[in-house]
């Protein structure tokens, strides 16, 4: 059995809002004012993390580390100063005797997608997108198994295609459904995804989403758009949406005025023994992300070494570190649509409305 070591997870505020709730006074401050204040804070370890517990009987404590960047300012600030920013977060990991650290929601994106910031850190990194891939994949099929879809005769879209999640969850489709439609801003970049893939799929490309997401029976969303882009008239009737982006690329309103879709949270993970995060990110107890997930594999499983990194996954890891998942006991938390637990009765509606029985 592999000696286990504590693990760490980066995590950062989505929007300025979210820290005035912390701290009232950034709320009478202007936003420039409250981003320096933000940087003057900066990386700290926020919580320990206990109580994991695999069923091969190992246990595993971590923490959580707080980068001082919000969505925005990780997106379109400079990238050099972001890497220090989340290398000096690495750093808070290293002192506090982490042996591997995870790159949280827009952390994972910044340049190089985590390669830079690993070479400059002496513990392994990773941005944990593999087993978010293969939980995404995992619960959009069976979504569609559950409202009588066939993944062979499956209408897919993915939606941010380009990016490393995207890519990812396109070869993977590519093998199984019947036509896959690449959606994204880039034709070239678009292309260049769909040349790479290999399958039964007949695939095509856009970059007018509100045009084709109509004609899909499933649909991933991946982007890193800070605000949605998937709303209610975009959706055909019946169809399974899994929203894997953090802010979320799927319109609220969608849950309110169009009962005749499934939207599933993307990566959502039943988390193995009694674990307690120290903090509430918003999941039910004993959940998280897939990312924050796979780091806890990788430490379970004693590999301290480079994983997920870039924006050319491989589905061999996608595949192994859900094998590996399985073996730990980590699982899908059920389907989930805006925090709350689809039940038979949603999947019953959907059915009902969108012609199904």
């Amino acid at each position: 059995m592999p000696e286990t070591g504590k693990f760490a997870f980066i995590i950062h505020p989505l929007t300025l809002a979210d820290i005035s709730r912390k701290f009232p006074l950034l709320r009478i401050l202007p936003q420039s004012a409250s981003r320096l204040v933000l940087r003057l804070y900066g990386a700290r370890k926020t919580s320990d993390i206990t109580g994991v517990r695999s069923r091969t009987g190992q246990e595993l404590e971590g923490m959580f580390i707080g980068c001082p960047l919000t969505s925005e300012m990780l997106l379109h600030g400079d990238i050099a100063a972001n890497t220090r920013t989340i290398v000096e977060c690495g750093r808070v990991a290293e002192a506090h005797g982490a042996k591997i650290v995870g790159l949280g929601a827009y952390t994972s994106v910044v340049g190089d997608a985590g390669v830079t910031i690993a070479k400059q850190l002496d513990i392994a990194v990773t941005t944990g997108n593999s087993y978010t891939v293969g939980t995404a994949i995992e619960g959009s099929l069976r979504a569609c198994a559950l409202l009588g879809k066939d993944r062979a005769s499956l209408h897919a879209g993915v939606l941010g295609a380009t990016g490393a999640i995207g890519k990812a969850c396109s070869r993977i489709l590519a093998r199984d459904v019947e036509r896959l439609v690449l959606i994204g801003r880039d034709t070239e970049r678009l292309e260049a995804v769909a040349a790479d893939l290999d399958g039964r799929a007949e695939v095509s490309i856009s970059t007018d989403a509100p045009v084709v997401l109509p004609e899909l029976d499933l649909v991933l969303t991946v982007t890193s758009a800070l605000t949605t882009v998937v709303e209610p008239e975009d959706i055909k009737r019946g169809a399974v949406i899994c929203d894997v982006a953090r802010p979320r690329d799927v319109s609220r309103e969608v849950a309110d005025s169009r009962p005749d879709v499934l939207v599933i949270e993307g990566g959502v993970v039943s988390v193995p023994g009694d674990v307690e995060f120290g903090l509430d990110f918003g999941f039910p107890p004993k959940t998280a992300y897939a990312c924050m997930a796979e780091t806890m594999i990788l430490a379970l499983e004693g590999r301290y070494e480079d994983y997920s990194l870039g924006r050319d996954l491989s589905v061999e890891k996608v595949r192994e570190i859900t094998a590996l998942a399985e073996k730990h006991g980590f699982e899908l938390a059920g389907l989930r649509s805006f925090e709350r637990a689809i039940d038979e009765a949603a999947i019953e509606r959907v059915k009902a409305l969108s012609g199904a029985r």
